[in-house]
């Protein structure tokens, strides 16, 4: 498994996928070419389906317009064998001749990937990669999952994750304060200013749910604008850890450093389902985007109050066991419907899986590992129409 840096990335939404991928692959083949007189870019099935409700295409010719002129190639009918998510860079010198063609996948949360003979080259930070052999580490040592995040990335770590911390509560504060319409041509009302304004006024037992959700649909907002966010693990579910810590932050006093523990734990949880499923709505639908955060967000809550290593991990189990078949179906390839309203849902349904593996002894039939498999075989069997393609479920309706 790779460092945490790799899963929590600040960047631009509206997706870590179609949009910060194809942008980071578009850098790197900018840096092999600056001599280029033209280039051709190739988008394959779900880059393609939805590139430009998720605004690849723009991504792309912000990095490669100012060196050369851009051609891009939309190919939704035709899908790469390792991922959904392929492109195609090719340079062209002036006598128009194509050169040093390469393929590269956006395989989630705005990571890259040159396909299944490239991943043993991936730079490997944890020698223990499937929760049951963390916990019976935890186990033996004493400690618990962010230590075992510390002793593999080091104290540099906390310094970055004090950086992502930062940036997820900006994305928060401007969202709750951002009013109008989202971008596209769905016409979408931003709602999270009027969620948090009605939240105040109710009691404390209502307002606690309202504000998650508030909180949720803010930084949710602010990724379909555009905004700076953190990928947790996805751009399309940036906004269900930020909503859980925020509010645990500031209505239950936890300090700074006690959020950040708790941020290593989240990203180890999602670190897990990444190397061993997948986070790409392309791939596996959005159980491993909102499902995977939701469990993030659940383990770091559990943690908060003082769960034991089998209470977290159950509450990381059901995080993402009650979103298993979960599909990506946007409307209009945009980051808004159904996914923004999702970010409210599971954030608060975290909180429900802190709390009921907190009223346990921890113990629990399925497990974490057994899930992540699970989800891996689900979303491979769920049909090519029902991932981020835009022409099943919810947004065929729309159509």
């Amino acid at each position: 498994m790779e460092s945490l840096r790799e899963l929590y990335r600040i960047g631009i939404g509206p997706s870590s996928s179609h949009t910060m991928g194809p942008q980071m692959a578009a850098q790197i083949y900018l840096e092999r070419h600056p001599e280029a007189a033209a280039f051709e870019v190739t988008l394959y099935g779900s880059l393609a389906a939805t590139g430009r409700g998720h605004m690849t295409d723009i991504a792309i010719q912000q990095v490669l317009q100012p060196t050369a002129p851009v051609t891009i190639i939309w190919e939704p009918k035709i899908s790469l064998p390792f991922h959904p998510n392929g492109m195609k860079f090719v340079c062209l010198d002036a006598a128009g001749e194509s050169h040093d063609p390469w393929t590269v996948f956006s395989i989630g949360g705005g990571a890259l990937s040159e396909g299944a003979e490239a991943e043993d080259a991936d730079t490997n930070l944890y020698p223990l990669q499937t929760m049951q052999e963390i916990i019976q580490w935890c186990q033996e040592s004493g400690h618990t999952f962010w230590e075992y995040v510390k002793q593999c990335e080091g104290e540099g770590l906390w310094d970055y994750l004090h950086e992502v911390w930062v940036v997820m509560c900006e994305a928060v504060e401007r969202g709750v304060d951002h009013e109008g319409v989202l971008p596209g041509p769905l016409g979408l009302q931003r709602k999270a200013p009027v969620y948090y304004t009605k939240a105040k006024g109710y009691k404390a037992s209502l307002q606690s749910s309202g504000l998650v959700y508030a909180y949720a649909l803010a930084v949710s907002e602010e990724n379909a604008s555009g905004g700076r966010i953190v990928t947790a693990p996805t751009c399309g579910s940036c906004g269900v850890l930020p909503a859980v810590l925020y509010h645990l932050f500031h209505n239950h006093n936890f300090s700074e450093q006690r959020i950040l523990n708790a941020l290593a734990t989240a990203g180890l949880i999602g670190n897990l389902v990444k190397h061993n499923a997948s986070i790409s709505g392309a791939d596996v639908g959005c159980q491993g985007e909102v499902g995977v955060a939701c469990a993030m967000a659940s383990a770091a809550a559990c943690q908060l109050f003082g769960g034991s290593v089998a209470q977290i991990e159950y509450a990381a189990e059901m995080g993402l066991e009650h979103h298993l078949g979960m599909t990506c179906d946007p409307v209009c390839g945009l980051v808004q419907i159904p996914c923004i309203e999702r970010n409210a849902f599971a954030a608060a349904r975290a909180l429900d899986a802190n709390f009921y593996a907190s009223l346990s002894d921890g113990q629990h039939r399925v497990s974490f590992d057994r899930i992540v498999r699970v989800m891996k075989q689900t979303g491979h069997d769920i049909p090519s129409l029902y991932k981020e393609t835009s022409e099943g479920g919810l947004a065929k309706i729309d159509k």
